[in-house]
């Protein structure tokens, strides 16, 4: 896909509307060859999806392998609204914990002194730092069974209307 076109859809209503949310699914190839897929938090930060993990994650070792991912973001009415994402991860491990993280957080239910008490939690835990993965899209779908099928159904469709028309 051109980058327009990735822009394009990527600014539309629901699109947005997706990427604001806190859970997405991150597709990738695990170290032994089989697939994962997991659900995570994360962030859009306007051009690029940003997961944050511990530096001893197992994924870490299979996106340094192969660092194609895919990301599936959707909703849970019906009709439902899925946006798919595929790119390369960028690994860039920080020292502290990424404002991404905080930030991907800050929507989670929690008075100001349950905030306070998790944040001294989190950067218990992970004092030596996390890493950010980084990824740009490269391809996007998005699925709202309204304007947007997926692929296989609007084939479905096309060939329908051609039997109508004959």
């Amino acid at each position: 896909m051109e980058p327009y076109e990735i822009d394009e859809i990527l600014n539309r209503p629901i699109s947005r509307e997706l990427l604001a949310r806190d859970v997405t699914r991150m597709a990738y190839v695990a170290a032994d060859g089989t697939p994962r897929n997991i659900p995570i938090i994360f962030t859009w930060n306007g051009s690029r999806i940003v997961v944050c993990t511990p530096k001893n994650a197992p994924k870490l070792r299979s996106l340094s392998v192969n660092p194609m991912v895919a990301f599936t973001i959707d909703t849970e009415s019906h009709p439902p609204k899925i946006l798919l994402i595929r790119g390369r991860a960028e690994l860039d491990p920080v020292d502290d914990i990424p404002d991404e993280y905080l930030k991907t957080t800050s929507t989670y239910d929690m008075s100001p002194e349950q905030r306070v008490e998790w944040e001294a939690e989190v950067r218990s835990l992970y004092h030596d730092g996390m890493v950010r993965i980084v990824v740009t899209p490269t391809w996007v779908k998005l699925i709202d069974f309204e304007t947007t099928l997926p692929t296989p159904v609007e084939e479905l469709v096309r060939r329908r209307e051609e039997r109508r028309r004959a």
